[in-house]
């Protein structure tokens, strides 16, 4: 039986071209999750809403099927598309992407679907890239289901103190380094950044190194170790 959702708040996160005419979105939804969705003519000069087919475009999307592919039936705008460029652009496509590869379809993530918009608008209003994105990735984890335990040391369950030097594992978590060798592992990390990190302090540089360092270490985990494309956009530049 098929299966038919109404005017769902939704962003497109990327398209493809499709046959002649047509296209294949992914669309992230306010309730039904990640959708894969065909708009049959929708490359078509004569395709009436067009120019809603793009990412960080907040539109209301109608669409109806069996499988993991749907058929969009009717699109429409309810807000200002978001601008990005740049920078913020190459950031935008790789939050996208992020959500691509780890959400999974028909699962709703209402609280997420926040997230990432207020994210887009963070980003169209010029606010610092790194720490916006990193922001966004211990978000993207925790309402997954794969958020890292800054609380405690994984292997006593003892609070992370902010003197000493920490291991993580993105399986299990931070555990006490006991080797004091600290300069030789691209995994160890100081307590009191940590605790920053936990805190949401992370506007200090090395606050942020630290978040950027623990944070690619969980994401590739997820991504089971395979590169994130779009960070070659953006590598030559800032490094995400």
């Amino acid at each position: 039986m098929k299966r038919k959702i109404n005017l769902q708040p939704a962003f497109i996160l990327h398209r493809y071209p499709f046959q002649n005419t047509s296209l294949i979105l992914d669309f992230f939804t306010l309730n039904y999750g990640r959708q894969r969705v065909i708009v049959k003519g929708g490359r078509a000069s004569r395709f009436k809403s067009r120019s809603l087919l793009q990412p960080f475009q907040p539109v209301l999307a109608s669409f109806s099927g069996r499988g993991e592919l749907k058929t969009l039936i009717e699109i429409e705008s309810y807000a200002a598309s978001i601008k990005l460029q740049g920078e913020y652009l190459f950031s935008g496509l790789y939050i996208n992407e992020l959500l691509i590869r780890l959400l999974e379809g028909d699962i709703e993530h209402d609280l997420l679907f926040q997230i990432y918009r207020d994210t887009l608008l963070l980003l169209q209003s010029g606010s610092d890239i790194e720490p916006t994105l990193r922001e966004f990735e211990l978000e993207l984890l925790s309402n997954l289901g794969y958020g890292i335990n800054l609380e405690s040391d994984c292997s006593n369950g003892k609070p992370i103190d902010a003197k000493e030097w920490y291991e993580f594992y993105a399986q299990s978590g931070f555990t006490i380094n006991r080797s004091k060798n600290e300069s030789q592992r691209t995994n160890i990390f100081l307590g009191a950044h940590i605790i920053a990190l936990r805190n949401r302090e992370i506007e200090k540089r090395t606050v942020l190194r630290t978040a950027k360092r623990v944070l690619r270490l969980a994401l590739a985990e997820q991504l089971g170790g395979k590169p994130i494309n779009s960070r070659n956009l953006f590598s030559k530049s800032r490094g995400l």
